[in-house]
């Protein structure tokens, strides 16, 4: 199997702390971890829901990729991220399947984990994300 389970579903929002009061109180999701990625552009935070997490992310500045995607779409459902154990050995077998990838390399994501994005054109629409957690 290629990934071992989805590991986070990525929100775009323009409020960050309005975001986690909504997931808190309406859907009690506590905050697990909060982060500024600046390699991404983005403020993160982590919720917890059973073994995966929604991830809140609120751009850093309207020329970030979160930021352009806010500013076209709106705020929402921005990415899907799957994990691997192997993300190297993952990326290949993508390539090896003609999907198109945003980041040829992974590159450091939330809590040091390495990552790496596939482009929606290839993914039916959907932004994907392949994590491969530290352990």
């Amino acid at each position: 199997m290629l990934f071992g389970r989805i590991d986070h579903i990525g929100v775009a929002v323009e409020d960050l702390d309005g975001a986690v009061k909504l997931y808190g109180e309406r859907f009690d999701m506590r905050e697990q971890h909060r982060e500024t990625v600046e390699s991404q552009g983005v403020e993160a935070v982590l919720l917890e829901i059973g073994e995966g997490h929604v991830e809140l992310l609120r751009p850093l500045s309207e020329d970030t990729p979160v930021g352009k995607f806010i500013a076209k779409r709106g705020a929402g459902l921005h990415h899907v991220a799957y994990q691997t154990d192997d993300i190297d050995r993952t990326l290949g077998a993508v390539r090896e399947a003609g999907l198109e990838l945003i980041d040829q390399e992974p590159r450091i994501g939330i809590r040091g984990s390495r990552v790496a994005f596939l482009h929606p054109r290839s993914t039916g629409g959907v932004l994907t994300e392949l994590v491969e957690p530290v352990h």
